[in-house]
């Protein structure tokens, strides 16, 4: 199954609950992953309700009154000694993992250190294993998530008056499409630290909804309904539609190979250039090293991109480099099943792609940007994290 996340009203952990929910998962799945982890009285009560006209799925997190402040370390203790599903732990366990480090980058400290406040609280613990289980409940292998609206003005919080996004969203956001929000959107916070950690830890790809049969449609409702602005996160949950014909040589919505050659483009600017094309939606962009007439050293720069993205990346191309033309190649695509799933190395997460042949596992390697972010809060060559990764690969079952 697949899903896509439409945020660009903004994301929370309740939208995201009431989004789950009004896509079926039934209330008794969430409840009972997170009484397996609460350590104090937790409800959740859906309620049916409207944000700027639109009918909505509002989660209510109701907790008991509760001052305790809990670090990474004692959050990472409840997850482990929980009796939940094992997709269910892993995933709340990024996801937790992730807010540790990006609030740990914005204050200057150690994952295990951090205390939470709001994000450690009854009410997050409940949002991150809530969400994290209606994810395992309805079999989503992939999920797509739109550029996140984040929002704009202030916030308040624990740490006084802060500019949206929040230093955690921002941190947390790295990488991916995110912009301040729609047009008349209020000057408000859309995207809270514990929706942007479980869109950064579930999410398989970024963009617009990709081609598949839409089965169920949940919209979630976040607490407050303001004017002109739907406070709202949508979910369709469906199924791949097969590309295998279209993605032939001559079909017209097959992928694309968009090819330039550049002799006079400064090198150092061919980082930044990639990382745009990749931004802009291609599925991969590389550069070939070649001589031109007149024995000219220069670079070949392809990209490869869905027929529905090759707009954006063609102008990409022009933008950040110094051609003027490019040529295109409509191929045919075979790419196996992927997934995602997550090691701990040193006590931190590191994300491993699966890939598979009609169910039979091909491959696992573990994701280097994990690897060298856990090599450089470690300390501990990147080589020797990768090793622990791999190695922690291989004792898992995953077949």
């Amino acid at each position: 199954m697949i899903g896509w996340v439409d945020a660009s009203s903004g994301a929370s952990g309740d939208m995201l609950l009431g989004a789950l929910v009004g896509a079926g998962v039934p209330v008794g799945v969430i409840a009972e992953a997170v009484d397996k982890v609460a350590p104090e009285h937790v409800a959740i009560v859906p309620e049916q309700v409207t944000r700027h006209g639109f009918a909505a799925t509002r989660c209510r997190v109701e907790v008991a009154d509760s001052v305790t402040h809990r670090t990474w370390a004692d959050v990472r203790e409840l997850l482990a000694s929980a009796g939940l599903h094992e997709d269910v732990r892993v995933r709340a366990h990024d996801t937790f993992d992730r807010l540790a480090v990006a609030e740990a980058a914005v204050h200057g400290t150690d994952p295990d250190d951090v205390h939470f406040h709001e994000v450690g609280a009854l009410d997050a613990i409940a949002d991150v294993v809530g969400v994290c289980a209606g994810i395992v409940h309805l079999g989503l292998t992939e999920l797509v998530v739109s550029p996140v609206a984040v929002g704009s003005g202030t916030v308040r919080g624990v740490h006084g008056s802060m500019p949206v996004p929040p230093p955690a969203v921002a941190e947390l956001l790295r990488g991916v499409p995110s912009y301040a929000g729609p047009s008349g959107a209020p000057a408000m916070e859309l995207c809270t630290p514990t929706g942007a950690a479980l869109l950064v830890a579930h999410a398989t790809a970024h963009g617009p909804q990709p081609a598949m049969t839409v089965r169920t449609i949940g919209v979630g409702a976040g607490a407050r309904d303001p004017e002109g602005h739907a406070n709202a996160l949508r979910l369709l949950v469906g199924e791949v539609v097969p590309t295998t014909q279209d993605a032939s040589p001559t079909g017209p919505d097959g992928p694309l190979v968009i090819e330039t050659n550049v002799d006079d483009l400064d090198p150092r600017l061919w980082p930044g250039v990639l990382a745009a094309l990749l931004e802009a939606g291609a599925s991969d962009a590389w550069l070939t090293p070649i001589l031109m007439k007149k024995g000219r050293p220069a670079h070949t720069l392809h990209a490869l991109v869905r027929a529905d993205r090759a707009d954006a990346v063609r102008a990409a191309v022009f933008r950040h480099t110094s051609t003027i033309g490019v040529r295109e190649v409509r191929i045919g695509k075979t790419a196996l099943d992927r997934e995602m799933r997550v090691v701990q190395v040193a006590g931190h997460d590191v994300a491993v792609k699966l890939a598979r042949l009609d169910g039979e596992l091909m491959n696992a390697q573990p994701e280097y940007e994990d690897v060298a972010r856990v090599a450089a809060l470690t300390g501990r060559p990147a080589k020797d994290v990768l090793a622990e990764a791999v190695a922690a690969i291989e004792e898992r079952s995953w077949t």
